[in-house]
């Protein structure tokens, strides 16, 4: 245990380290682990869906769909949501383009929030929701999670008491990045709680709802049908999208509300557009026409980077386990894991890892402003580079920690 040692040991094993880290920097590497992008594998998964016959280009309806109109979407493929959602009704949910991201800025840009709103984010959290609400000068309250869950008698706490309060936005399904899912009490609760804003709204991302990493995927009660049994209908937006599951920059999204919700968000997006890509819409649902192909499909997903998964926690058990330098967990979905070091250290790991040639997600991404209390959590991203430059980039990553958490433990002495 490195903080069992002596300073005059630590001082002996720093210098070793830096000689370690020395060599890995003259390697002249260029990795990148930064975002959460699907590989070219996974991307090739889905590249039979370009060649597909569209036939007449209709829709079962008899739309056409290299037409205008149409504008909350196909039902072919508005089903595709509905089976990877758990919603019953299509009038429930509209359609967009490739990003759901998109839709969610919209329906932030929609509510005209006033000056001083506040809103409930889960932490550690997805930095580009936090882009968004600070973009909206929408001002963050963070409450961390609690045993794998979120902190409920917290967060009904704060709803409870601060009319400024007018939401929360999260990642109910394999959080980003610690891949926590939401219990069932947990979404009931959420969608009865007391509000002090009758108005609040829930943010729902469910982004990673089909990225499972396990033979028994986890599951959530549907929110939209809880609020509505709590008597809040209007609570939640449900935000999901195929980027990960088809194309990253080709496929479609989707937003799910209560019909009071969704014809008022039809009202405006008609002033916005004339209608999204159809064409693209029936090419989904013709290559994944029902929820067993949906499945099948996401199972070819996890036989690509499961592997990478496990090697990340392989090597991290290896190198950084024995010493005790980090709390980390193998997720049952999702795309990322969450690393926890020394307290004060995330920043200069980062730092190190660039300078070696290593790109991460930047220390405090997972904070609102930016900003980690203890600067300890690092997402690491394993999707994106093959087997062997990321066995590299792990390498580097833990000569980094251990480098990062010898130089605080000698401050400190």
């Amino acid at each position: 245990m490195y903080t069992e040692r002596t300073k005059e040991e630590l001082i002996a094993l720093k210098a070793e380290l830096e000689k370690e880290y020395e060599a890995l920097k003259s390697k002249g590497l260029k990795l990148d682990m930064s975002r959460g992008k699907p590989c070219s594998e996974q991307l090739d998964l889905s590249k039979d869906m370009l060649y597909i016959d569209l036939g007449n280009f209709k829709s079962e309806s008899g739309f056409d769909c290299r037409n205008y109109g149409m504008l909350d979407g196909i039902i072919e493929a508005k089903r595709l949501f509905m089976s990877m959602l758990g919603i019953e009704n299509p009038d429930e949910i509209i359609l967009g383009g490739n990003a759901s991201l998109q839709l969610m800025y919209d329906t932030f840009a929609r509510a005209k929030y006033a000056k001083g709103t506040k809103f409930i984010c889960p932490v550690p959290g997805y930095d580009r929701h936090f882009t968004i609400l600070e973009h909206f000068g929408i001002e963050m309250i963070s409450v961390p999670f609690i045993n794998s869950d979120l902190d409920m008698d917290e967060i009904e706490k704060l709803a409870a008491s601060d009319a400024d309060i007018k939401g929360m936005i999260c990642v109910p399904v394999y959080s980003n990045p610690d891949g926590f899912t939401f219990s069932a009490e947990t979404v009931k609760r959420l969608a009865a709680m007391k509000t002090a804003d009758e108005s609040f709204k829930i943010y729902w991302d469910n982004a990673y709802c089909m990225h499972h990493l396990a033979d028994a995927p986890d599951t959530i009660p549907n929110i939209i049908a809880e609020c509505a049994k709590a008597g809040n209908p209007d609570r939640a937006y449900v935000f999901a999208s195929t980027s990960k599951v088809t194309f990253a920059g080709g496929g479609i999204c989707a937003v799910a509300s209560s019909i009071v919700n969704i014809k008022a968000i039809q009202k405006e997006m008609s002033v916005q557009t004339i209608g999204f890509d159809k064409l693209n819409q029936l090419r989904h649902a013709k290559f994944l026409p029902n929820s067993e192909a949906l499945a099948a499909h996401m199972q070819k997903h996890r036989a690509v980077i499961e592997p990478k998964f496990n090697l990340v926690c392989e090597i991290l058990d290896r190198d950084l386990k024995p010493n005790n330098l980090g709390e980390w967990h193998k997720p049952r979905g999702g795309y990322f894991i969450s690393f926890n070091g020394f307290k004060g250290t995330a920043k200069r790991v980062v730092e190190l890892c660039k300078q070696a040639g290593l790109i991460l997600t930047g220390a405090g991404a997972t904070f609102p402003y930016g900003k980690d209390p203890d600067d300890k959590n690092i997402r690491i991203a394993p999707t994106f580079p093959p087997l062997g430059e990321l066995e590299s980039a792990m390498e580097i990553f833990c000569a980094c920690v251990k480098l990062a958490s010898i130089e605080v433990l000698l401050a400190k002495s």
